[in-house]
Formats: C-alpha cells, sequence, structure tokens
C-alpha cells in the first residue's frame, strides 16, 4: 500500500533524522570543527529530504529552509514545509539533545499531516497517530524558552502565571518539550520563519494543544513571505491564562 502523507512525514523525519545523527558521529570522530559538522549537516538532511519529496511527491511545492524558492508553491494547493535540521547551532555540539527534524504538509488552509523527530533522543511525534496529551501535575506552570534570550512575551508569561522557566535549543525541541509534558507553554516573539514552527504547530494541534499567533489569531502557512513574526503553543487550560498575560 502506497504511503499515507502522515506515513510519509513520519518516515522522512526519522530517516533524515539518522543520517544526521550517523554524520555527526563521524565528524566529531574524525575532529572536525564545529561549523563543519553543522554545514554539513544542514546540507547532507536537505539532499535526503529533497531527493524523497521529489521521487515520492513529485507534484507537491517544497518550503524549505535549506532549499531554493520553489515558486510553484504560490498557487499550489500541497506543499512540503521542512526543516531539514532545526537548531542546527546544538547540532554543532556534542552531545546536546535538542535539534529536530521538522517535516508539515499545508493543504491550502489546513495541515495535512506533519512529524517531528529529535533524533539524539531516537523520537519522533506524528499528527497521525497523535501523541496522548500527558496529566498535568505541577502546581506551577513551567514555560520553556530561548537559550540565548529572554522574549518579552516570556517575561510576562512569566510573571502572570507564576511559571517556572527552563531554556532549550530548537523550536521543534522546545514544541516537542510540551507535547510530551516536560513543560507546559512555549513562546516566541522575536521572529522565525514558517518552517520553524510549521511542523511542530501541526503535532502539537493534533495532540490537543492550543497553537496560535501571539495575539491568539490563527497559524497560517504558506504565505510568499515565509517570515512569522511570533508563536506559542501550550496546554489547552493554560491558554486563556497566557492570553491575559500578554494583553491584559
Amino acid at each position: 500500500m502506497p504511503e499515507t502523507d502522515a506515513e510519509f512525514a513520519t518516515r522522512l523525519a526519522v530517516q533524515a533524522g539518522e543520517v544526521l545523527v550517523q554524520l555527526r558521529s563521524e565528524m566529531f570522530a574524525a575532529g572536525a570543527s564545529i561549523w563543519d559538522v553543522r554545514d554539513s549537516g544542514d546540507a547532507a538532511a536537505q539532499h535526503f529530504l529533497a531527493s524523497e519529496l521529489l521521487t515520492h511527491r513529485p507534484h507537491d511545492a517544497v518550503l524549505s529552509e535549506e532549499g531554493l524558492e520553489d515558486p510553484r508553491r504560490y498557487d499550489a494547493d500541497r506543499v512540503w514545509i521542512i526543516d531539514p535540521l532545526d537548531g542546527t547551532k546544538e547540532y554543532g555540539e556534542q552531545g546536546r539533545h535538542d535539534w529536530a527534524v521538522h517535516i508539515a504538509l499545508w493543504e491550502h488552509t489546513a495541515f495535512g499531516a506533519a512529524a517531528v523527530s529529535l533524533p539524539a533522543v531516537n523520537m519522533v511525534f506524528s499528527t497521525d497517530p497523535a501523541p496522548p496529551m500527558p496529566v498535568l501535575e505541577r502546581d506551577r506552570p513551567r514555560m520553556v524558552t530561548s537559550r540565548t534570550r529572554a522574549p518579552y512575551a516570556a517575561v510576562l508569561i512569566a510573571e502572570g502565571l507564576g511559571c517556572d522557566a527552563v531554556r532549550l535549543g530548537s523550536a521543534g525541541a522546545k514544541a516537542m518539550a510540551v507535547v510530551m509534558g516536560e513543560a507546559d507553554i512555549y513562546v516566541h516573539d522575536g521572529g522565525m520563519y514558517q518552517w520553524d514552527s510549521a511542523a511542530p504547530a501541526a503535532v502539537a494541534m493534533a495532540a490537543g494543544f492550543h497553537a496560535s499567533r501571539l495575539d491568539g489569531s490563527p497559524l497560517v502557512y504558506n504565505d510568499r513571505d515565509p517570515w512569522l513574526p511570533d508563536f506559542f503553543v501550550c496546554r489547552p487550560e493554560l491558554t486563556e491564562g497566557v492570553l491575559k498575560a500578554m494583553w491584559g
């Protein structure tokens, strides 16, 4: 039987991750610099995914961080939005696990399928079957945010909801921390690209979590401009409190 879109997305996320794990191990063993490891990882994952998409979904358009612009996407009903290596910086640091592979299918106005893999810990999350939502057992919400900056929105939410805060690398790793129950809120207000959040948002929403722009408006993908100013994911019961903390 042919693969469903969700099966295809999941396989690509897993296999691209396997390519990246092996490449990283071999390059560090050979004494490669972190810069070469990062560049090689981006290139290898992009090459693998581009080849698979061309072979198995040749009529679909692609929007990729590492690929050339595909003008077919402007009028296409099916667009794969991919980040071959989300968290390139973390990938280049030995021992770090907070990097990911993002595969999402945007069908006209909604997600058709998506998967996010965390290759360093051998985990993958898909829209079908969607991961179950963990039971919330903490007294204080836990918010995950950037390793390198404290978004203003995160400060407002932490103060408004009395959050504990943790820091991680890639957007995919942070969003999946919420999906796994390791955190309850992930907020980003410094701008990102569509490929940074598409697959994580799709997986989170499939699992029953809230994902939207910071003002609560829906996330819309495949705009001509790939820039997406802001984004947050949280447990559904925290959505109202998050929005109130930001906007009063």
